[in-house]
Formats: structure tokens, sequence, C-alpha cells
């Protein structure tokens, strides 16, 4: 059987952007995201994360550091009832220094590599599925993969370069906000059924 699922951007998004930081003590939480990811698992949403983690490919720090990250963002979580059903990321970039994640691949968002093997994983149904992040690369990645999109428009967008795969099906301020347009398109599918 297949499940409904919400995919999250990390920086930005579900937790507050610190470039790079690896640091589980540094980890916050975006406001709006507990009530937000609360009303969405109460739903039946399963939360997984996808977020490019560039810093592996500079040589910022090292892939094992996600680990303490994940682990963090599983007990801040937990504090309030909610769970994660998967954690991916992206340790790659074109431009890196550390081979092998110094390569074009097809996981680093834009691309919709990490939606599609986290759905596969997860058992996800992508057409009951949604993107939510900070960013157009967000917005595209979730488009390619088939879900349906929120852009966060919290100021994390700076460069605005739009093109049809880029447009949000909606935006919200915060993941409240968010789970609030989600949780209003499934009364009208019930509805409208």
């Amino acid at each position: 059987m297949f499940t409904k699922a919400i995919f999250l951007d990390k920086d930005g998004t579900l937790v507050q952007n610190v470039p790079y930081n690896v640091d589980p003590e540094c980890i916050r939480l975006m406001p709006g995201a507990r009530e937000g990811l609360r009303q969405l698992c109460q739903a039946g949403y399963q939360l997984i994360v996808v977020s490019n983690q560039s810093g592996v490919a500079r040589g910022y720090f090292r892939e094992t550091a996600l680990r303490g990250v994940e682990l963090k963002l599983r007990e801040l979580l937990a504090g309030f009832g909610v769970s994660l059903a998967g954690f991916y990321y992206c340790p790659h970039h074109p431009e890196g220094r550390i081979a092998p994640h110094a390569i074009q691949c097809n996981c680093r968002k834009p691309a919709p590599g990490l939606l599609l093997r986290a759905a596969q994983e997860q058992r996800v149904d992508l057409a009951q599925a949604w993107m939510i992040g900070d960013i157009l690369d967000d917005v595209e990645a979730g488009r390619r993969a088939g879900c349906m999109t929120i852009l966060l428009d919290n100021g994390h967008e700076t460069e605005w370069q739009m093109a049809p795969l880029r447009a949000p099906h909606y935006r919200a301020s915060d993941l409240t906000g968010a789970a609030r347009l989600i949780l209003a398109q499934d009364a009208v599918r019930v509805t409208g059924s």
C-alpha cells in the first residue's frame, strides 16, 4: 500500500538556515514548524527530509556528521509527538573538491532524484505527495517528481529565476500556513470525489 507524504527541505524550511551547520546544538526549528508538522502527522502524512548538503563535496564537513544532524532532528520532532519517516540528502556538488562527491548528479535539487529515491523506499504515492521548500530549486524538484509544491515565501529565495517547473502551486509564510493549505486541499479532494 502506498502512503501520502510531505517532502521537506531542511535549511530555511524545517530548521533555521545556518550555512553548512552540522553542530546539533545549533539546530533550531523554524517558526511555525511545530504546529504545522503536528497537523500534517495527525492527517496521516509521512514526513521526509530531502536536503542538499554540498558541504560534504566542498570539504566543510564529513558525510558522517550528517548522522548527528538527523538524530537531533528526530529528537526535536519527537519532543512534540512527530516522527520522521526518512532523512535523505545529496552530498554532491559539481564544483566540490572531495572525490567522489565532486560530481554532477541526479539527486541534487532541483533534480528530483532524492524525492524519487525516497518515494520508492518509503512507498510514497507521488500523486498525493507535497514538496515544501524555501527556494525555487525545491519547487522544481517537487514538480519534476510529480508532487504538489509549496514555496515558503520567507525571503530565502534570492535569484527568482522563473520557469514553468519553478512556479509553486501555492505559497505560505511558514509550515503552519503550508499545513493549512494542504489540509484544505485534502478536504476539497474528499468532498469532490
